[in-house]
């Protein structure tokens, strides 16, 4: 199999049909979007409008650009979240996997568990730790220092991709040491990448309406390209299909386009839909005009723009298998996606939220998902590193594939809030709080 396929002469044909049969003004986008010129606001704005043919051109031009940017591949990556604690100071509307500190449901896992779950992810193939969680009020800024260091003592060959701006943020105010230097403490002690989360949109008026004392996006800029200033890459996403309108989507898109051009360091885009089932603005009406999350072309769309608005600067999309389901994202490889995220084994926050997936897609799963549309798969790193290619059917099953029951065998967001094992209470982990301290 071809990891890169220029197009064929009969594809180039096929779109050229398409788009003459496509309105004038869609297709003079698309064919600008195929001679490799940036894709405007407005004409970003205008090709969220599409529907019907329209939307088809759309996603066939998308599919090609992902071609001729990515190639044939679709890459993927072993990985375990660690969700270290639901206790947190911040009421983010969206978020139905925080707890108050005096809430019966919160957990605390310690620096020990975090290690045993780095240890066991690796022995089971992992070559990634995604570590993020709340923020637990008058936590010792440098407990995620602490958490690195402590995984790389025992686990010296995996990848730290860990904490989002956010979590920075806090550490960085707690711990009274400047971003920049806070960074570099981090990634002396093993941070290998960031998770580009906490992002939503990068509007502040969406930002007030969705989680009013959330890291604003000056801030959330600040800590990004900081980051890609000290060698750190991190990913970047988008939360959608809440309030935002669409000329949010394409803001956001165009904002983390200049970003890019200006320092190189993200690695991938992931748009990350709304799970609204138990998000508290959605069940408990908090926010007005809240929508259940985005519709299935919705989600199509976001995909393809974001292959010719930001294909052109990094080159990998993915497709979330957790908020989307495996055969949306399947179909999502269609539409502009190349990379179907990490096998995650712990997913709790989206879990948490209502969506039915998130424990664990064995590798072997996502290969086949890969292969049923003729695809090449390919292991790779986070910082996407192709590991291993794929390039005959009959493999030996990785430990994660004779896995029978994912739940059982590593554990529920839902078994560890009801458990009392790692209960947090007022006053524990004092070496890591400061003691006898309460509340945010």
């Amino acid at each position: 199999m071809r990891l890169g396929q220029p197009s064929t002469q009969d594809q180039d044909n096929d779109l050229r049909r398409l788009l003459s049969r496509t309105d004038p003004t869609i297709s003079g986008l698309l064919e600008r979007t195929l001679e490799g010129r940036d894709l405007s606001v407005e004409a970003g704005l205008r090709l969220t409008e599409v529907h019907g043919p329209n939307l088809h051109a759309l996603v066939m031009v998308a599919d090609e650009m992902r071609r001729r940017q990515a190639g044939e591949a679709v890459t993927y990556v072993v990985n375990r979240n660690i969700n270290f604690t639901n206790v947190c100071i911040k009421h983010c509307t969206f978020c139905a996997f925080s707890r108050d500190y005096r809430e019966e449901e919160g957990y605390f896992l310690p620096i020990e568990e975090v290690v045993a779950r780095a240890k066991e992810a690796r022995e089971m193939g992992a070559t990634e730790v995604c570590i993020q969680a709340g923020l637990p009020p008058k936590l010792d800024g440098r407990f995620y220092i602490e958490i690195c260091r402590a995984i790389k003592q025992e686990v010296p060959d995996i990848h730290i991709h860990a904490f989002s701006p956010e979590e920075i943020l806090y550490g960085s105010t707690r711990s009274r040491i400047p971003i920049p230097d806070y960074l570099m403490a981090l990634k002396e002690a093993g941070l290998g990448t960031l998770p580009g989360t906490s992002a939503e949109i990068l509007d502040d008026g969406i930002r007030d309406t969705i989680s009013r004392g959330r890291i604003t996006t000056r801030q959330w800029i600040e800590v990004v390209t900081t980051a890609h200033s000290l060698g750190i890459p991190t990913t970047s996403t988008i939360m959608y299909g809440h309030v935002e309108q669409p000329i949010h989507w394409v803001k956001h898109m165009a904002l983390l386009r200049d970003i890019q051009r200006e320092t190189g360091g993200f690695t991938e885009f992931v748009p990350l839909s709304l799970i609204h089932q138990e998000a508290p603005m959605y069940r408990r009406k908090l926010v007005k005009g809240v929508r259940q999350g985005a519709t299935g072309s919705e989600v199509v769309k976001m995909h393809a723009l974001a292959r010719l608005m930001l294909g052109p600067t990094f080159k990998n999309i993915q497709a979330s298998w957790v908020k989307e389901g495996p055969k949306m994202a399947q179909y999502l490889l269609t539409t502009g996606a190349n990379d179907l995220g990490g096998t995650l084994i712990n997913e709790s926050i989206s879990t948490s939220a209502g969506a039915p997936h998130g424990q664990l897609v064995p590798p072997a799963e996502l290969r086949r998902m890969i292969r049923d549309l003729d695809r090449v798969p390919v292991q790779r790193s986070t910082t996407y590193r192709f590991l291993r290619v794929y390039d005959d059917r009959d493999e030996e099953a990785d430990p994660l594939d004779r896995i029978d029951d994912a739940e059982e065998r590593f554990g529920s967001y839902q078994k560890l809030t009801a458990s009392d094992r790692f209960r947090y209470t007022r006053g524990v982990h004092s070496s890591r709080l400061t003691a006898g301290e309460e509340g945010s």
